[in-house]
């Protein structure tokens, strides 16, 4: 081993035991490039879930009932698109270039979350994302606020201000639901039947944290299994309080164990997501395409480059 080496060991071995003993990392400091790598790809596809978020709801904007939900949804589409640039901004200053990221997103070579390649069929599912989706994503958010890496917490304290907003938002829409005629009732308990699996998906399969490299890292400080546990706690009773049943016979809590125990679906589904097959996949990634073309002008005007898109395998799965 060369001397060259020894050194990296051992910066790498300081390193390591900086991050697990809850130090932070700034972007201008020296990383192992697995640190780098992994948390550029995370980070990433945190920011491409932000940006293809906005488009589900972004679909009832003109549908909304009132103006009072018109304006609270268009407000929330305008935060989940500026949380998208927030945290592309961490990810740039790691190394990787926003209009890269934006490429690779549109040309189906990244990933964004499972929940946002699903269909949004009724008002109900603007109710059950705005409460369990977003609610789930408070929860993994959340725990980021406690990340080695230094901009990425601080960019958290902000994203998780204004998520804390658009759950509010979707427990009113719920409460409303909830507490309305059958039909409504109806709507929103066909919604928590269809999101219900996909929710469950968003906390990924249960992995052992020894076999997590995030974890390790400290990228992610918990394990799917902690946030999704504590995701049960949090909205069951919300959800049973209004008589609404969760589709899953065998949930339960064990006050003794202290514990929820529940039915683990078949996690194919979330592989062939991750593949970029979803029942909305090709169509969202069309649009974001349609707007990314429509607005090249602007970025044209900046100096800054134009997105290839016209080959991208999203515009010839939606048959554009």
């Amino acid at each position: 081993m060369t001397t060259l080496d020894t050194d990296l060991e051992q910066r790498t071995a300081a390193f390591v035991e900086h991050v697990q003993a809850g130090g932070t990392v700034e972007a201008d400091d020296w990383m192992p490039d697995e640190y780098r790598q992994m948390a550029i790809k995370f980070i990433e596809m945190h920011a491409n879930s932000e940006l293809m978020g906005a488009l589900p709801e972004r679909e009832w904007i003109s549908r909304a009932p009132t103006l009072r939900r018109k304006m609270s949804l268009t407000a929330k589409v305008q935060d989940e698109v500026g949380h998208g640039h927030l945290i592309y901004r961490v990810a740039e200053d790691l190394g990787k270039p926003r209009p890269e990221m934006l490429s690779d997103l549109l040309n189906k070579r990244t990933k964004f979350h499972n929940v946002f390649h699903y269909p949004t069929m009724s008002w109900g599912d603007v109710a059950v994302i705005g409460c369990l989706v977003d609610g789930a994503a408070i929860i993994t958010q959340t725990a980021l606020l406690t990340t080695s890496l230094a901009p990425y917490r601080r960019v958290m304290k902000r994203v998780c201000a204004e998520e804390s907003f658009h759950q509010r938002h979707g427990e009113d829409l719920l409460l409303e639901l909830g507490g309305g005629t059958e039909a409504q009732r109806e709507m929103l308990q066909d919604a928590v039947n269809r999101w219900w699996v996909p929710v469950m998906h968003f906390f990924g399969p249960k992995t052992p944290a020894e076999k997590d490299r995030l974890l390790y890292w400290r990228i992610k400080t918990e394990t799917n299994e902690e946030l999704r546990q504590r995701f049960f706690d949090r909205y069951v009773p919300k959800l049973w309080d209004l008589g609404i049943s969760i589709p899953d016979p065998a949930l339960s809590y064990d006050p003794d164990a202290d514990h929820w125990t529940w039915t683990e679906p078949s996690w194919d589904e979330l592989r062939t997501i991750a593949k970029g097959n979803g029942p909305m996949t090709d169509t969202r990634l069309s649009w974001r395409i349609w707007m990314t073309d429509a607005n090249s002008w602007a970025r044209e005007l900046m100096g800054e480059p134009r997105l290839d898109t016209a080959d991208s395998p999203a515009l010839q799965g939606a048959g554009a």
